[in-house]
């Protein structure tokens, strides 16, 4: 990468008439903004079909595409769809805010209508991109298919036959369930037809997109019941224990994520071929790779089934650098964003270092009173080349809703750092995102609410907790020439301009 900048800003939150961000035309519309204000890249959050919370980091799979991102309006043009289908459900009243439950209920049946009118089997398009992704999508059109069958509860209690995923099971569930296999089939033929377009017309206009991968997959997922032999799970298929983060300072019972763990033996035995399959995936659909918790190949805290907190974990050892090696070998060279946040012990710092990849700065944590002793790794003077700086991520407080929640002293430090004791707290986010930009670091990534001032109502995640988040939302007319010009004019300034 050179030296440059880009805008971090989920699919869900652009503006669009149907209640969520979609690959809409706002979508193309928000890459000629970009490359207005002058930015290189755009970072989204996991793209794959949420499930129960919303959260794009637990996934019923991790090849699939969400089908909330299929454009309406494209299937209206298409002629599947009428205006005034669309126009009639009920997607939610708030223009800046989504509501998952509305769209999951609104969404569906529409997107059934236009399966039924598409006549899709006779579309040679179609019938190549189910042959040459039949690897993941068979499974996972028949994992979906069936979880609707049985009215959306997890595999791991279904009949026991297709749970475990005897033949006959199988084969009667494939006859019986033919269209519902493939209207999950249409939804991935349409999510990946509309997100190429985006993509290609992103790349055309010097805008490299970054994807987002967590490092694990849900437990309700195509991928572990399809393939319970990657995972730590018993006769039964059950986990053995599960993925989490020890207690620290932001939390007191560190953090129990359930999801399954890998059997990195198993991984290693087989040259990592399913991760070498998962990323190559990922580098055709996006450009750029952000591995989330990227310390869990070095080390993973492993939690043993069944408890309720994170408190009697243990930490157990990762595949390390032996499975980038394989990945680099089978891939070639690639650009990775390691996720390299929370404690970090040297034998993470030099798994980053020996993959090469840039290690991520989040300069909300260099003034954090609770930090575990590397809070001088995110001040900005002590940024290295080879990382990718952010004022904060999708975890994080905005830069506005942060400044009036730290303490006193975190504040007075600060304000220290920046030699600044006049700026109003409201405009201090301006003085913390030029922090960043005039590092050394390679690549700056802002998220979009630091950029527009807002508070934390317009947060996109507080961890540990459901149902309040993922759905802040821009509203029309939220993307102005001034603040392009604006964003433009400090990335000019710090020499981070796209000149494509």
């Amino acid at each position: 990468m050179n030296r440059s900048a880009g805008i971090l800003l989920p699919i869900t939150s652009l503006p669009s008439r149907y209640g969520i961000g979609c690959f809409s035309k706002s979508a193309f519309m928000f890459i000629d903004w970009l490359k207005g204000a002058g930015q290189s890249f755009w970072q989204i959050l996991p793209l794959g079909p949420t499930s129960y919370g919303d959260s794009p980091y637990q996934s019923f799979s991790t090849f699939a595409g969400n089908p909330y991102f299929i454009s309406l309006e494209a299937l209206i043009e298409e002629g599947v769809l009428t205006e005034e289908e669309c126009s009639a459900v009920d997607f939610g009243k708030r223009e800046d805010s989504v509501d998952y439950e509305k769209m999951y209920l609104g969404r569906y049946p529409l997107l059934r209508k236009a399966y039924e009118r598409s006549n899709i089997s006779q579309n040679q398009d179609y019938q190549s991109f189910v042959e040459e992704n039949a690897w993941w999508l068979a499974d996972y059109a028949l994992f979906m298919a069936v979880k609707e069958r049985f009215g959306g509860i997890p595999w791991t209690e279904w009949a026991e036959d297709i749970r475990l995923r005897w033949n006959n099971a199988m084969d009667y569930y494939r006859r019986e369930l033919y269209f519902d296999i493939e209207f999950q089939q249409y939804l991935q033929f349409k999510f990946y037809e509309q997100w190429m377009q985006l993509k290609q017309y992103a790349n055309s206009q010097g805008i490299q997109l970054i994807g987002d991968i967590p490092i694990y997959v849900a437990m309700d997922s195509a991928d572990t019941w399809a393939h319970p032999e990657l995972f730590q799970l018993d006769e039964n298929n059950l986990p053995i224990a599960v993925a989490g983060c020890p207690p620290d300072g932001f939390s007191a019972d560190g953090q129990l994520w359930g999801n399954p763990l890998y059997r990195w033996d198993y991984h290693r035995n087989t040259g990592y071929q399913w991760w070498i399959s998962r990323l190559g995936y990922c580098f055709h659909l996006y450009d750029v790779v952000r591995i989330d918790h990227f310390r869990g190949f070095d080390e993973y805290y492993s939690i043993p089934f069944g408890e309720e907190s994170a408190v009697n974990g243990h930490w157990e050892k990762g595949p390390g650098i032996g499975l980038f090696e394989a990945v680099k070998q089978a891939l070639g060279e690639k650009q990775v964003i390691a996720e390299d946040l929370g404690y970090v012990t040297d034998s993470v710092r030099r798994l980053v270092q020996e993959s090469g990849f840039p290690g991520m700065k989040v300069l909300e944590f260099a003034f954090d009173s609770r930090d575990s002793g590397c809070a001088n790794d995110y001040l900005p003077h002590n940024y290295t080349e080879n990382s990718v700086a952010y004022t904060g991520t999708h975890d994080n407080e905005t830069l506005a809703g942060w400044w009036k929640n730290i303490t006193s002293e975190e504040q007075r430090l600060a304000r220290d750092y920046l030699c600044d004791y006049a700026t109003p707290g409201k405009r201090l986010p301006r003085s913390f995102i030029s922090l960043i930009m005039r590092s050394r670091a390679q690549l700056c990534m802002v998220p979009m609410q630091d950029y527009m001032g807002l508070d934390n109502r317009c947060r996109m995640n507080q961890p540990s907790t459901v149902g309040i988040n993922w759905k802040w939302r821009l509203r029309d007319g939220d993307l102005t020439e001034e603040l392009q010009k604006d964003i433009y004019a400090v990335t000019l300034r710090y020499g981070r301009m796209n000149w494509n």
